[in-house]
């Protein structure tokens, strides 16, 4: 369904329900959306000087950074809600959290979400969400020198939530290039890491959408997420101080993002499932040399 449409079936509601809502404290928030798919972009450029210098010693953004935006695809099945704690994977001794916002794909009369302009693709944003893109930064680290992933230093979970504010609410918080100004914090233990704008991005949040159809298809119910904003991780800020300051993530640390006009969601830190990194043998060294089977 598209946002016209649910609109349309969201005024005849209200019109005529006249039961009283219950309070937040009365309900338990599931997911928002399970996602038919999940792109997560790096768009932020603060975001990229810091989390660099964290895993390669200096400072840098690479030229490329800036010549198109970049995303990966992480798993759609692990999404979490708010309120629900988030285990520390196996092996993992570096969690760390993302703070983001995510667009939710819709409906658009006359769109079939393949090689989009970006006004088509801004028809196609039904609405935004809080996404919290967690990580376990020391396998993230160690897989990505085979120059590919993130793959389990990201797909164990991701917070999506309170809930999707529709489109048609921000309609005046973009300026005239398309960016949406909203204010993002994070914090942990009720200690605030700093404050970002969603302006803040490299792209605007239409053209991101677009750039992901092209040669390619968005669909409704898929997910695109912004990237970290600027310190809206530890990783950054290890970058920054050259040091794991502030702590990784340990067991009762609880993790609160905060986005201006969508809400907040929160969730504590549970244990490690195990010491050491998932099971897996090692790869066999093999001849190169060896005939196809059944050949003599």
């Amino acid at each position: 369904m598209g946002l016209e449409a649910t609109l349309e079936v969201a005024e005849r509601v209200l019109a005529t329900d006249t039961q009283e809502a219950p309070s937040l404290e009365q309900v338990t928030l599931l997911s928002p959306i399970q996602p038919r798919s999940i792109r997560d972009f790096v768009a932020f450029e603060e975001h990229v000087e810091g989390v660099t210098a964290s895993v390669d010693g200096a400072s840098e953004v690479v030229p490329e950074w800036y010549q198109a935006p970049t995303f990966y695809f992480t798993n759609p099945h692990t999404v979490r809600a708010t309120g629900e704690v988030i285990p520390v994977p196996s092996g993992c001794q570096r969690m760390d959290f993302e703070t983001e916002v995510a667009v939710v794909i819709g409906a658009a009369e006359g769109l079939d979400g393949r090689n989009l302009e970006p006004t088509d693709a801004h028809r196609m944003i039904f609405g935004y969400t809080i996404f919290n893109d967690w990580s376990a930064r020391d396998v993230q680290a160690r897989e990505m020198k085979v120059r590919l992933g993130p793959c389990k230093g990201k797909d164990f979970a991701s917070t999506l939530g309170p809930w999707i504010v529709t489109a048609d609410e921000f309609t005046d918080r973009h300026d005239d290039d398309g960016f949406l100004h909203l204010a993002m914090t994070a914090s942990v233990n009720g200690q605030a890491l700093g404050t970002d704008s969603l302006a803040n991005m490299g792209w605007p949040l239409a053209e991101l959408v677009a750039y992901a159809s092209q040669d390619s298809v968005v669909v409704p119910g898929d997910l695109l997420g912004s990237g970290t904003c600027g310190r809206g991780c530890l990783a950054e800020l290890w970058g920054r101080a050259g040091d794991l300051t502030p702590p990784p993530l340990v067991e009762g640390d609880v993790v609160a993002l905060e986005v201006q006009g969508i809400g907040r969601i929160e969730n504590a830190v549970g244990p490690r499932r195990g010491d050491t990194f998932p099971p897996a043998s090692p790869a066999r060294t093999r001849g190169r040399s060896a005939p196809p089977v059944g050949d003599q």
